[in-house]
C-alpha cells in the first residue's frame, strides 16, 4: 500500500492547526503490518515542541472561531463529519486492518461505529440543558455546563476508531479543543480522522493529531500546563502515571484502564443463546480488548456441557492475515505474542487442561503475530490467568457451585470493567446487576452491539470516569452555577 498516495498527505506529519507539517525534531517511527511483520511505511516521531504547537492552536481556536460556534453548528459539523467516515469506509477499513491486523469485517465495523459515535454527539451536541434550582425569595438559580478548553486524548492501539470516536467526539461536541496522541502501533485512521474534519469544515485548530512515543508526545501532553482535561485508554501502570501527571497541574482525568471480564452462566441459561456471546466477547480484536470476556463462569450443573460446546467453536476458530477476513487476525507485535504465549506457557506448566485450539491458517505469512485462540478448562479462580489481563485470544473457564461463590469469583480481581449473566430467574438478575462489581452489567447478552448510547467505563483497577452516551458529554463539561438576586 503507497500510505501517501492512499491518505493525500505524508503519513510522516503532525496534523496542527488544520495543517500538515513535518514533525519538530524531523524524527520518524516505523510503521509494522502485524499480519506480516514487515515495515510498510513511516510516521511523524512528535515532541514536546510538536504538543506545545498543537496546544497553543486548541487555545486559539477556543478563542476564535471554534469558539464562538453556537452548539448547533458544533453539531453540524460533527454530522458532516460522520457522513464523511461513512463515505470513506473502505478507506478507513482497510488502513485499520493493515494497522492493527484487524479482519477486514470487523475494522469495517469499527469505522461504521465511528460514524455512529460523530451522528450520536452531532445530534446532541445542543441538547445538554442546564437546570433551574427553587431557592430563597428573590433569586433565580440556575446551571450551565461549559467545556473545559483544551482537552487531551491518548487513544491505544486497539480501537483506534472507536475510542476517537467515544473521546474526541464527545469532547468537540461540548465545545473543547482536542489534542490527540495516537498511540505509535497503530495511528493512521487517526490521521486519516483528521483529513475527514478539515474536509469537513472544522475550524483550524479545533482538532490536532500529534502521533509520538507515549514516553516523549504523550507525556508532554499529560503533563502540559495548557491542557485542562485528559482522556486516557490503556495499562493500569500507564494510567498511573498519567493521573500523576495531570494532578500536578490540578487537571480532571478519565481513565480507561482493561479488565479481566466474567460471563456467568448458570445452569438455567439458554445455552443455546449464550454460546456466541461466550466465545465471540473472548477472541474480538484477537482477544485485545479491554472489555473482552476472557473469564467465564459456570455454575457446575451445566459445566461439562458449556466446557464441551465452547471447545467445538474454537476447534473451528481460523486465524490469519487481516486481507483473509477469518475469525481472528494477528497480535499487534512481537511483544504482545511473547505476553500471550507467556501466559499459555505457565498454562501448561501448571498442568491446566487446554480445552481447544483453533488453528492457523496456511497462507498465515511466517512473519505474522499469531496466536491461536486458546480456550483453558478447570482454572481455578486465584490462578494467574484468571486473574491478570491476557489481552489475547485466551479465555479461561471456572466452576462455580452457588450464586454467593459466582459472585466472589466475579468481584475477585482488580478489576471491574463489563460483566455478563446469564440466566432466566429475573430475581437472580436484579440481585446479581447490584452484587458484581463492574462498569456495565449485561443480563442475558454482552456488549449490546456496542451501545453508543450506553455509558461506559469502570470501577476499582479499570478506571474511573465515563465515555459513551450522554454522560461522557457531562464528563467533557464543567457544571457552573449562577445565582441571580432580583429582589
Amino acid at each position: 500500500m503507497n500510505l501517501r498516495e492512499r491518505l493525500g498527505f505524508d503519513p510522516a506529519s503532525v496534523f496542527i492547526a488544520g495543517e500538515w507539517a513535518a514533525p519538530a525534531g524531523g524524527r520518524t517511527l516505523a510503521l509494522e503490518n502485524p499480519s506480516t511483520g514487515e515495515t510498510v511505511g513511516e510516521i511523524a516521531r512528535g515532541e514536546a515542541a510538536d504538543i506545545d504547537r498543537a496546544v497553543g492552536a486548541a487555545q486559539a481556536a477556543l478563542n476564535g472561531e471554534w469558539g464562538a460556534l453556537t452548539a448547533l453548528e458544533r453539531g453540524r459539523i460533527l454530522t458532516r463529519m460522520g457522513q464523511l467516515v461513512l463515505e470513506n469506509v473502505e478507506l478507513l477499513t482497510e488502513l485499520e486492518a493493515a494497522d492493527v491486523g484487524k479482519p477486514l469485517s470487523q475494522a469495517r465495523n469499527d469505522a461504521i461505529a465511528l460514524a455512529r459515535y460523530l451522528e450520536f454527539y452531532g445530534g446532541a451536541a445542543d441538547k445538554v440543558h442546564g437546570q433551574t434550582i427553587p431557592y430563597l425569595d428573590g433569586y433565580t438559580v440556575y446551571t450551565l455546563r461549559e467545556p473545559h478548553g483544551v482537552t487531551g486524548h491518548i487513544v491505544p492501539w486497539n480501537y483506534p476508531m472507536q475510542i476517537i470516536g467515544r473521546s474526541v467526539g464527545g469532547a468537540l461536541a461540548m465545545g473543547n479543543a482536542a489534542v490527540l496522541k495516537p498511540a505509535e502501533e497503530a495511528c493512521l485512521t487517526a490521521l486519516a480522522f483528521a483529513q475527514i474534519a478539515n474536509e469537513a469544515g472544522l475550524p483550524k485548530g479545533a482538532l490536532n493529531v500529534v502521533p509520538g512515543l507515549g514516553e516523549e508526545a504523550g507525556a508532554a501532553l499529560t503533563a502540559h500546563a495548557g491542557v485542562n482535561h485528559i482522556s486516557f485508554t490503556g495499562s493500569v501502570g500507564v494510567g498511573s502515571l498519567v493521573q500523576a501527571a495531570a494532578a500536578a497541574n490540578v487537571v480532571p482525568v478519565t481513565l480507561e484502564l482493561g479488565g479481566k471480564s466474567p460471563q456467568l452462566v448458570f445452569d438455567d441459561a439458554d445455552i443455546d443463546k449464550a454460546l456466541p456471546f461466550l466465545v465471540n466477547a473472548g477472541i474480538q480484536n484477537a482477544g485485545q480488548t479491554c472489555s473482552a470476556s476472557s473469564r467465564i463462569l459456570v455454575q457446575r450443573g451445566v459445566y461439562d456441557d458449556v466446557v464441551a460446546r465452547m471447545a467445538e467453536r474454537y476447534a473451528g476458530l481460523r486465524v490469519g492475515p487481516a486481507a483473509g477476513d477469518l475469525d481472528v487476525g494477528p497480535l499487534i507485535s512481537a511483544r504482545q505474542k511473547e505476553i500471550v504465549t507467556g501466559f499459555l506457557d505457565l498454562a501448561r506448566q501448571d498442568g491446566l487442561t487446554i480445552a481447544a485450539r483453533g488453528s492457523l491458517a496456511g497462507d498465515a505469512p511466517a512473519g505474522g503475530h499469531y496466536v491461536e485462540p486458546t480456550l483453558v478448562a478447570g482454572v481455578s479462580p486465584g490462578h494467574r490467568l484468571a486473574r491478570d489481563e491476557i489481552f489475547g485470544p485466551v479465555q479461561v473457564v471456572i466452576p462455580f457451585d452457588d450464586e454467593d461463590e459466582a459472585v466472589a469469583i466475579a468481584n475477585g480481581t482488580d478489576y471491574g470493567l463489563v460483566a455478563g449473566v446469564w440466566t432466566c430467574d429475573g430475581g437472580r438478575q436484579m440481585r446479581l446487576a447490584r452484587k458484581i462489581h463492574a462498569g456495565q452489567v449485561f443480563i442475558n447478552n454482552y456488549g449490546a452491539g456496542g451501545g453508543v448510547e450506553l455509558p461506559f467505563g469502570g470501577m476499582a483497577k479499570s478506571g474511573h470516569g465515563r465515555e459513551k452516551g450522554f454522560e461522557a458529554l457531562y464528563g467533557f463539561s464543567v457544571l457552573k452555577t449562577v445565582a441571580a438576586h432580583h429582589g
